[in-house]
């Protein structure tokens, strides 16, 4: 089981469009599948499951259809957030939120701290995030502290970078979902997913149930994660141990 998943929730407009629905319908109906989703992470074990509900990208779509999601995001944190504490899922909003109204900064505010000190199911929502902001926001971070003579630039690697992105007190993703029938990364966690396993699933979205997300789990239970390693590598200390067991 992965400890954590990372979602690209596509497919809503063209939900709509096959039922010559608007697309803020398909939207709405994605709700139902983010609590569908939540709620067998937390039944399976995940441990952190983080959702890209709107990128930094998705401003230059009509406006119309901006507002109406803004609208949704209020209503949703509002509908579902005492649901959420209930089970003792923490809450986490990870992108520039300063752009968001003033109303929905409050709203995610409200959610964060009524469920900070929850410890089950760690859920991490994406809006207004970009993988190549969170990347230059973190270079900005590095380099104001080195001009403040507080970080010796010889001692940047890795490991420092990563401090400095979005949420670097939890595991990066282990496995990389994306509904829709897409096949592409669209600018998610990307420094963070170097490692993740991907899957692309055909289903829309809105249809994306307990048995869809059951196969992307079912997948990633299949592969074999190598880090750089061969797969003889990985498989030597099984042999061993059951050499030593037999």
């Amino acid at each position: 089981m992965p400890r954590h998943v990372a979602i690209i929730m596509d497919g809503n407009g063209r939900w709509a469009k096959q039922r010559n629905l608007p697309r803020t319908a398909g939207h709405r109906e994605g709700v139902k599948s983010v609590r569908a989703v939540v709620e067998e992470s937390a039944r399976r074990g995940v441990e952190i499951l983080t959702l890209f509900a709107f990128s930094s990208e998705n401003w230059r779509r009509p406006r119309t259809e901006v507002n109406i999601l803004m609208e949704l995001f209020i209503s949703a944190l509002r509908n579902e957030v005492r649901r959420l504490h209930e089970n003792k899922v923490r809450l986490r909003v990870i992108g520039e939120r300063a752009a968001f109204p003033e109303r929905l900064q409050h709203r995610i505010a409200e959610a964060e701290a009524l469920t900070a000190d929850n410890t089950g199911l760690h859920l991490q929502v994406a809006a207004n995030y970009g993988g190549r902001w969170d990347i230059t926001q973190a270079a900005r971070r590095l380099i104001a502290e080195v001009q403040a003579g507080l970080l010796d630039p010889e001692s940047i690697d890795e490991r420092v970078f990563a401090s400095h992105l979005s949420f670097p007190d939890l595991p990066e993703p282990d496995l990389f979902i994306r509904t829709g029938g897409e096949q592409r990364l669209s600018n998610f966690v990307l420094w963070q997913s170097a490692y993740a396993e991907l899957y692309f699933s055909e289903v829309l979205w809105p249809d994306f149930d307990e048995a869809a997300y059951g196969q992307a789990l079912e997948d990633y239970a299949r592969r074999q994660r190598r880090f750089g390693r061969t797969g003889d590598q990985i498989e030597a200390p099984t042999l061993v141990g059951a050499r030593a067991r037999g």
